[in-house]
């Protein structure tokens, strides 16, 4: 039984300098759009009652409470669901917060990036740091207690002590939940395709390094590579990709896994206004490529992998499998082993994609 949705958003009113994702500016499509995603809804989804629901984008916030209203009613959620949406900073007032609460959605992701406004500016972000606060007081005015701020370091200009500041000014906020993504210049943003030096990776590494320690100074668990929690903030909806469930994917450029099929959808606008419920491509996983990805998502979370669970759900001898590669990583101080498995070290974090290579066949 299939437990998480998530719902793509992809208009944006204007494109921040470092985004590649599949966003568009043209917001007067949003009612044929949302037309659309209802057609692939009502076709794909089998009336599953789910724990989590998450509306990323883009910039969700574009939508209005009726908008919002409208997704959610297209399914059965649990009482206790998770249900979270990404917002911007600017798009935020008291009166929409509280419709947003009122509808049902009980998580509040917002894309704050960084507090100096100089670094705002360059890379195109329409708030200012003034209005992350404003937005992190409505939402708590308004109800919200699972509040998250995404941050990025490794922007230009940006110094180790600016963003650790960052860091300390948003857990001054009282949210309780934080991610970190390191600024990665990829073809189809502003960076790329204007010739922008690629961060520093020492510079990058050592921000991060003392990202974890000053969070957990704050009371923050990093329970995943990204991401650190107070007690009880987990993300639940990301939590079930790196245990390796099933989620469906509605909307443009969205990504699902239902029925063992991976599957993926168009990410050109047009296309998806057309024809809603044709999936741009689905692959059948194999028992090895499902035992690979749960490896590989496993490793995401700072507690790490059971082995125990491994094996007795792929029928296989883990430790006798990859002997070879736990014990080269181990003696190199990137694994360590758990009561129940083995996780990344810290520096191991850093040469997660190395070392997760080597899982892959």
């Amino acid at each position: 039984m299939v437990k998480s949705a998530y719902i793509h958003i992809p208009f944006c009113k204007s494109k921040c300098h470092y985004c590649s994702f599949v966003s568009y500016t043209c917001i007067g499509s949003k009612d044929a759009y949302l037309d659309a995603l209802e057609c692939e809804i009502k076709h794909y989804y089998d009336g599953d009652i789910l724990s989590t629901l998450y509306i990323g984008g883009g910039t969700p916030s574009i939508l209005d409470v009726f908008d919002f209203q409208r997704l959610i009613n297209l399914f059965n959620l649990s009482d206790s669901a998770e249900v979270t949406s990404e917002l911007n900073p600017d798009d935020v007032s008291y009166d929409y917060m509280r419709g947003l609460y009122d509808v049902g959605i009980n998580r509040v992701s917002f894309g704050c990036q960084t507090f100096n406004d100089d670094i705002l500016k360059k890379i195109n972000r329409r708030h200012n740091a003034e209005q992350v606060h404003e937005a992190v007081d409505c939402a708590m005015s308004a109800g919200f207690n699972n509040i998250s701020l995404d941050f990025i370091y490794g922007l230009p200009e940006q110094t180790q002590e600016m963003f650790l500041e960052d860091l300390k000014r948003g857990a001054e906020l009282g949210v309780p939940h934080i991610s970190l993504y390191g600024l990665t210049l990829e073809k189809g943003s502003y960076f790329y395709e204007n010739g922008f030096p690629d961060p520093d990776e020492d510079e990058m590494a050592d921000m991060y390094l003392a990202a974890i320690e000053t969070l957990a100074q704050h009371g923050y668990e990093h329970y995943e590579i990204s991401n650190f929690s107070k007690p009880g903030y987990y993300s639940r909806h990301n939590l079930n990709y790196w245990n390796n469930k099933e989620y469906y994917g509605f909307g443009i450029a969205s990504h699902g896994y239902v029925n063992q099929m991976r599957y993926s959808n168009t990410t050109d606008l047009k296309e998806y206004l057309k024809n809603p419920i044709e999936h741009y491509k689905e692959k059948f996983m194999t028992d090895q490529e499902r035992l690979e990805e749960e490896i590989f998502l496993g490793f995401r979370r700072m507690s790490g992998i059971n082995v125990a669970q491994i094996n007795e759900k792929f029928g296989v001898d883990f430790e006798g499998k990859y002997n070879y590669i736990l014990g080269k990583y181990e003696g190199l101080d990137l694994l360590q082993k758990t009561d129940v498995g083995y996780k990344l070290t810290p520096k191991g974090v850093l040469l997660s994609n190395i070392i997760l290579a080597e899982f892959i066949d």
